[in-house]
This record gives structure tokens, sequence and C-alpha cells, in this order.
């Protein structure tokens, strides 16, 4: 695992140095050209290590020891908070997994276009949401679909 940080690390700063500081992908731009790649790139590996120091914080947290408040309902309150603190925590695991997903899509050269369509996704969706693998209309018809599966 510190060998898989230590990599990103050198990777992000390498991919930096490469996009600069202000860029930001316009569409008159080459649609997924080496200069768009390493910015997606780059704010994919950011994204995770945001991820990465907030799930250690909170492990820290958790290791400094058991919940000591003496009032029950003090203590309730606290669980609570600890429990939805180790929710967020999963789900942001998961999107961990969905941003390797999408790092591995940019070294294969498959980033930026839909998974079902073959169509570029589009860089105001990408920006939005960089883990995207659908175009707006096939996200649409994938929940539709969903929606009345989940109906029957």
């Amino acid at each position: 695992m510190a060998t898989a940080i230590k990599l990103d690390e050198k990777k992000l700063a390498r991919v930096k140095a490469a996009v600069g500081e202000d860029y930001v992908p316009d569409e008159s731009e080459e649609y997924m050209g080496d200069r768009q790649l390493d910015y997606f790139r780059l704010l994919l590996l950011e994204w995770k290590r945001s991820i990465r120091d907030a799930a250690e914080s909170t492990l820290q947290s958790l290791q400094e020891g058991p919940i000591r408040e003496p009032d029950l309902a003090d203590r309730a309150s606290s669980e609570t908070d600890w429990g939805i603190e180790l929710r967020t925590r999963d789900r942001q695991r998961k999107l961990v997994a969905k941003i390797d997903s999408a790092l591995r899509r940019i070294d294969e050269g498959e980033y930026g276009y839909c998974e079902v369509t073959g169509d570029p996704i589009g860089l105001r969706r990408l920006i939005a949401r960089p883990v995207a693998t659908m175009t707006v209309e096939a996200q649409e018809a994938h929940e539709r679909s969903e929606k009345v599966s989940r109906d029957r």
C-alpha cells in the first residue's frame, strides 16, 4: 500500500507539471488529447488522495479509543455520528474503486467515451463527474430500464 501511495504521489507531481495550474479543458481542443487526459488524470489522482487523507483521519480518530461519554444520550449521539462517518467512508471506498477504474481507462485510451454507445461523454459531464462511464442519454436510458425492472 505504501508503495502504491508513493507511486501515486510521483505520478501526481509529474501530471501537475505537464498540465499547469490554470489549465481547464476546452471544446476547441482535440477531444481526449494528451493535455485533456493529463488534466483528468490529475483531477482523479487528487480526488483519490483527498479521500485517502480523510480515511486516514477517520482511522486515526477510531484508534484513539472508545467513546467515553458518561451520559447515555451523549454516547448514543456519538455512536450515531460514528455510524454516519463509517458509512461515508464505505461509500468513498467504493468511489476509490471507480477512480481507479477511470485511471485504468485513461491508460488504456478508453477514457471519455461511453461504454454503451462509444460516443464521446463530453467535457462538461466529465468535469462534473470524472468517473462517468456513459453519456447523459445512455445513463438516463440505463436508469429507466433499472426502474422498470425494479417496479416489476
